[in-house]
């Protein structure tokens, strides 16, 4: 199955019209079908972007690219120590 990639505008249209249909009555399997979404993305992102809009769900995007790129710069950092430590170590 191909997979896609939904911009945060998507999801949060998505998850908006699934909490609709669900409201009138429907299942969430067949909701998930009518928007294109298996039931554990569905779930997956109402746990992740419910009671967000579209602008706040993109901002949430961002500050996890944002962490997970400091969080890299903390292991270069650490694992440079480490090295510098240990090159130490056999100097003395």
């Amino acid at each position: 199955m191909k997979r896609t990639r939904h911009s945060t505008a998507q999801i949060v249209a998505k998850l908006r019209e699934a909490e609709k249909r669900l409201g009138e009555g429907d299942t969430v399997g067949h909701v998930c079908k009518q928007i294109g979404i298996t039931d554990q993305t569905y779930y997956r992102w109402k746990r992740k972007y419910s009671g967000f809009d579209a602008d706040e769900a993109k901002r949430l995007r961002e500050l996890e690219k944002e962490n997970a790129r400091l969080k890299k710069i903390v292991a270069e950092q650490t694992m440079d120590i480490d090295s510098l430590k240990e090159l130490l170590k056999k100097k003395l």
